[in-house]
């Protein structure tokens, strides 16, 4: 840890489920979470973030068949399928048009696809976000509580990316380096922003170079949000945290496994985009000196899922 704060206890980041919890704060109802933060006033001035009119991808690419099970289809003649004889005339009798389609499975969760996490995607002792049980989740159905749909209508607001990596003067940080609320603070005073409330804030450890160098990193371990920083998540009114790994750094110091992800998905409601790709991103916000953009996420309205693969747009 830096110097500044000290580190948490392990009963102090238990007692974060307590004293961070957004429960009943915007309804017993509720299932949009921190997603709330993002009011109608915090998209427009997202809009007016855009200064270049510059996008860039922050997902990686996906590897078909690699990192999916694929099905294609392809007819080039489409009077020649089967079934074409019981088509309307146009079908049978068209000799000139074809097609190619998919049938694709994913599993999207993990560390390696860019993928949004909502509230539901986490318990903790049987509970998920807003005292709901987890009996509200089964295999046929799904979750009836907090699933990705819940942000049906996009997540569109103002983004801003930290690079810790860049502030500590490295290419990425290595497995098991934390990420602490003074490593954000250092990088809003590098590149003169500040996260206000509403705001996505995506953190690069610099993984993304690793693994565009590299190839990704096997096991366990790896760089990102050390516990320390919910508090600093909570005051400051975040809306979304993304990072260029699966968020937290791991080992994480505590008997709780993914602290950062039980506390923000389970108390705080904070949704959580992993696995993203920051250096496109990273590299146009050094050529132009702007290091806040409109960050759009439009998840699959996957009925009762927890999550969703997703290609967040940053625009300068």
């Amino acid at each position: 840890m830096t110097a500044g704060r000290p580190m948490p206890t392990e009963d102090e980041v238990l007692g974060y489920f307590d004293t961070l919890s957004n429960w009943g704060r915007w309804g017993d109802d509720d299932e949009l979470g921190t997603l709330n933060h993002i009011s109608d006033d915090v998209r427009l001035a997202a809009a007016r973030a855009v200064r270049h009119g510059r996008s860039v991808s922050c997902a990686w690419e996906v590897s078909v068949p690699a990192d999916m099970e694929r099905s294609t289809t392809t007819c080039p003649c489409t009077a020649e399928m089967p079934g074409a004889e019981n088509m309307p005339p146009a079908f049978h009798a068209d000799r000139r048009w074809g097609f190619s389609s998919e049938r694709l499975g994913i599993s999207f969760h993990g560390n390696t696809l860019t993928h949004l996490d909502s509230p539901c995607h986490i318990y903790w002792d049987g509970t998920m976000y807003n005292g709901r049980s987890h009996l509200l989740v089964d295999a046929e159905t799904g979750s009836a509580w907090a699933a990705v749909t819940a942000a049906a209508n996009g997540i569109v607001t103002r983004g801003v990316l930290l690079d810790v990596a860049a502030a500590r003067g490295v290419s990425w940080l290595e497995p098991g380096q934390g990420v602490s609320p003074d490593d954000l603070e250092e990088a809003e005073r590098r590149h003169s922003v500040q996260v206000r409330p509403g705001d996505a804030v995506l953190l690069r450890t610099g993984y993304g170079r690793f693994r565009h160098e590299n190839g990704p990193a096997s096991g366990f371990t790896q760089a990102g949000w050390h516990a320390s920083c919910l508090p600093w998540l909570h005051e400051r009114g975040v809306a979304l945290i993304g990072a260029d790994t699966p968020q937290d750094v791991q080992p994480s110091g505590y008997d709780v496994l993914m602290p950062v992800h039980a506390v923000s998905l389970v108390a705080m409601g904070l949704w959580m985009l992993d696995n993203c790709d920051l250096e496109a991103c990273a590299t146009t916000d050094a050529e132009l000196g702007q290091w806040d953009f409109q960050l759009a996420v439009a998840p699959v309205r996957f009925a009762g899922t927890s999550g969703s693969p997703v290609n967040p747009i940053a625009t300068f």
